[in-house]
């Protein structure tokens, strides 16, 4: 059984409400993925940007883009994480897929929509925590202002059979450079307080509401130490061999678990 997971991480700017134009920049970023990597994680809505206007694309919305998502995965032969401007029964949702080369997916629907820009006025929320298993480990899918709920991402720990909920989070996110503070801050308390490796990618850019994305995109291990980083503002793709090695050592001295408050969400 494997230790370590190599993921690949991709920071670029997206074109604003242009499908076709993001998906050539993807096609473009995924040909010069480093062909260890197992599993390759794409920002927050990264077809469209972090658009509302769903009226301006080809129905059902998002189609196209999982269409392609799917086959980049079976080209690649390598699991390709990101989120989806997705039209379902005439319900919008911000919608990340965990797409598997065999065309099999797991989906996680956001949960806590971004009032103060109107996201809650046109996707539906999700209402379930969604956890994909991979050589033996556990992933938590969340985005971008899920961040900001320490609730929602609440590992657990299980004494009898010595096992957590997950052992890491992957966060994509369209997060401006302005809260930039805000995510540093609020990434490492999420790895300290799980006990868990945080996988972090953001874009970069200006959107077409002139907000500006710093990126910052980075992978912290469980005890908060930042792992490696993407230079802010600048197009990038990280590549990083996750070893897990890490906190099982952590886990194993410091069983933080057997006084995690035990609660459910409803």
């Amino acid at each position: 059984m494997s230790d370590t997971i190599r993921l690949s991480l991709i920071q670029t700017d997206l074109v604003w409400e242009d499908e076709s134009a993001n998906l050539s920049r993807f096609n473009r970023l995924l040909s010069q993925i480093d062909p260890k990597t197992e599993i390759i994680i794409l920002p927050e809505m990264f077809a469209t940007g972090f658009t509302m206007k769903v009226e301006k694309f080809q129905k059902p919305v998002g189609l196209q883009s999982f269409e392609w998502l799917k086959q980049k995965s079976s080209e690649l032969n390598k699991i390709i994480v990101g989120s989806l401007l997705t039209e379902v029964d005439e319900h919008y949702y911000n919608r990340m897929y965990w797409m598997c080369p065999d065309g099999s997916f797991a989906y996680y629907d956001k949960r806590h929509l971004f009032h103060m820009g109107g996201e809650h006025k046109v996707m539906t929320a999700g209402n379930r925590k969604v956890l994909v298993d991979y050589k033996n480990k556990r992933f938590q899918l969340q985005i971008c202002y899920d961040l900001r709920f320490p609730v929602w991402s609440k590992n657990n720990y299980d004494e009898i059979n010595n096992s957590y909920d997950y052992d890491a989070i992957i966060y994509i996110a369209n997060w401006p450079e302005s809260r930039k503070q805000a995510y540093q801050s609020l990434l490492k308390a999420r790895a300290i307080e799980n006990q868990a490796f945080v996988v972090w990618v953001n874009r970069i850019g200006q959107d077409g509401n002139q907000i500006f994305y710093s990126g910052d995109s980075q992978i912290l291990d469980p005890y908060g130490n930042l792992l490696i980083e993407a230079t802010s503002g600048q197009e990038k793709i990280i590549n990083f061999e996750i070893d897990f090695r890490v906190q099982d050592d952590l886990r194993n001295q410091f069983i933080v678990g057997l006084d995690w408050d035990n609660f459910q969400i409803l």
